[in-house]
């Protein structure tokens, strides 16, 4: 260990994030060992007589195993650069008015009933509300240990088909959302944000917050000039702070432009046809005339639609790791 390796208390903080990471993946790979060794204690036991707890016991732990050993694949795939980061997503209703904008607060609630299943902090930055009901748009960061290698696969256009509660004459409509998802990014060496690129504006919050929220322009935009990116926030109870996290987000945003950009550039190289569409329809949620969720990019679906839109959604999640 270097002698100055406590004076960078972020750099201290990092390596003791992916310290952590291995020892959890140390620890999951020693139980599923130890899971082994009884699977062949309770084979041999059910070898020597035909007892019937011995063999219902023996099947509650192969299955349990493979349920594990799967688990650790997903982990395993989880390797890319910002996979363990936190992750920040934006949902963005599509033309449609009350109908998409209801969709995208029904997106909203299965992320952050996702969250609260496996762990993760949801922690809203910044949310524009639809007149009548609904979201516009809503920016939230979701920490958790590789929160972002997960949730990564959710980036795209979400589509739903159903009877609108919004409609008299209750028709079918279909409505669209768009989900960005970006890593959360205190510092990136490969990024450099230049003041004199950053057009900052300031103005009045509005929405959730108590009357403080109210009295002062507090709430932050900041434009990012060569790329054109906008990111604001409002839900902190000072300037200061909505700066901070904002620029946290434009961070972020950059990080994902960037990557994004190389992996479009890799296509073009590797000469594939297909280019990486990563605004294209990815998801199908039908309610009418029958029940279906599906994935277009892996084909994995289910009938189970309430089941998905109450967070349960880590089976549609696997199915992409396991493709890319």
């Amino acid at each position: 260990m270097k002698d100055d390796f406590y004076s960078n208390p972020k750099y201290v903080e990092e390596v003791g994030k992916k310290l952590r990471n291995k020892q959890d993946l140390l620890d999951n790979i020693t139980g599923l060992e130890q899971k082994i060794f009884d699977i062949e204690t309770l084979i041999e036991f059910c070898e020597i007589g035909d007892d019937k707890d011995s063999y219902d016991e023996l099947k509650a732990e192969l299955d349990s195993f493979q349920k594990k050993s799967e688990q650790l694949k997903i982990i395993t795939l989880l390797s890319g650069k910002y996979d363990s980061c936190n992750a920040i997503l934006n949902i963005h209703a599509g033309a449609g008015g009350t109908e998409a904008q209801d969709w995208a607060q029904m997106l909203f609630r299965m992320y952050s009933m996702y969250s609260e299943k496996n762990g993760f902090k949801l922690t809203v930055l910044d949310i524009l509300e639809g007149e009548e009901a609904g979201i516009k748009n809503i920016n939230f960061l979701i920490s958790g240990e590789n929160a972002y290698g997960y949730l990564k696969s959710e980036k795209g256009i979400h589509r739903l088909v159903r009877i609108s509660p919004f409609d008299s004459n209750s028709r079918r409509h279909t409505s669209f959302a768009s989900v960005e998802v970006m890593p959360e990014l205190e510092e990136d060496d490969e990024i450099i944000i230049r003041p004199e690129d950053l057009k900052i504006d300031t103005f009045r919050s509005s929405g959730a917050g108590g009357q403080h929220i109210n009295k002062t322009e507090s709430a932050i935009r900041i434009t990012h000039l060569p790329s054109g990116i906008v990111v604001s926030c409002q839900t902190q109870r000072s300037q200061i702070q909505n700066r901070e996290v904002a620029m946290k987000m434009l961070l972020s945003r950059l990080a994902e432009k960037k990557e994004r950009e190389e992996m479009e550039n890799l296509a073009q190289i590797k000469g594939e046809i297909k280019k990486i569409e990563w605004g294209s329809q990815i998801r199908s949620y039908v309610f009418c005339p029958y029940t279906l969720v599906k994935d277009h990019r892996t084909n994995f679906e289910t009938s189970d639609i309430q089941s998905v839109m109450d967070g349960d959604i880590q089976e549609f999640i696997n199915a992409y790791l396991q493709k890319i």
